[in-house]
C-alpha cells in the first residue's frame, strides 16, 4: 500500500508532464518557489543556502523531485499535494531549469 501512495504521485506528475495536459510555466514555478518557502533555505535563484542545497541550474528530474519533495524524512519538511500541487511542483521544476548557468569566470574580463 505503501509503495502505491509514492508511486502514484510520480506516475501522475510524469503522464500529465508528458502529455502536456497542463503546461508547467516557469513563470508560475517561480511564484510557487517565492509562495512556498523554497527560497529560504535552496536561495531565490536555486543557488543553494545554509539550510539548503543547489537546486538550478540542471536540477534534478521532475521524479526524482517529486519523491524527494512528497516523501522527505530530513531537515526539509515533506510537502503532500494538498500543500503543493502536481502542477506547481512541475511548474517550480520548470522555473529551477530555466535559471540560466553562471558565466565562466575565464569569460569575466575584471577576473582574468
Amino acid at each position: 500500500m505503501t509503495s502505491i501512495r509514492f508511486i502514484a504521485p510520480m506516475a501522475l506528475a510524469i503522464i500529465l508532464a508528458s502529455n502536456g495536459a497542463f503546461a508547467a510555466s516557469a513563470e508560475e514555478g517561480k511564484t510557487a518557489y517565492v509562495k512556498n518557502g523554497c527560497w529560504g533555505c535552496h536561495g531565490f535563484v536555486g543557488q543553494g543556502g545554509s539550510a539548503g542545497p543547489k537546486l538550478a541550474p540542471d536540477p534534478k528530474p521532475l521524479d526524482f523531485m517529486a519523491a524527494f519533495i512528497r516523501h522527505t524524512n530530513g531537515t526539509m519538511p515533506p510537502y503532500s499535494e494538498k500543500i503543493l500541487s502536481v502542477e506547481d511542483l512541475a511548474s517550480i521544476h520548470a522555473y529551477l531549469r530555466s535559471i540560466p548557468k553562471s558565466a565562466d569566470a575565464k569569460s569575466i574580463p575584471l577576473l582574468n
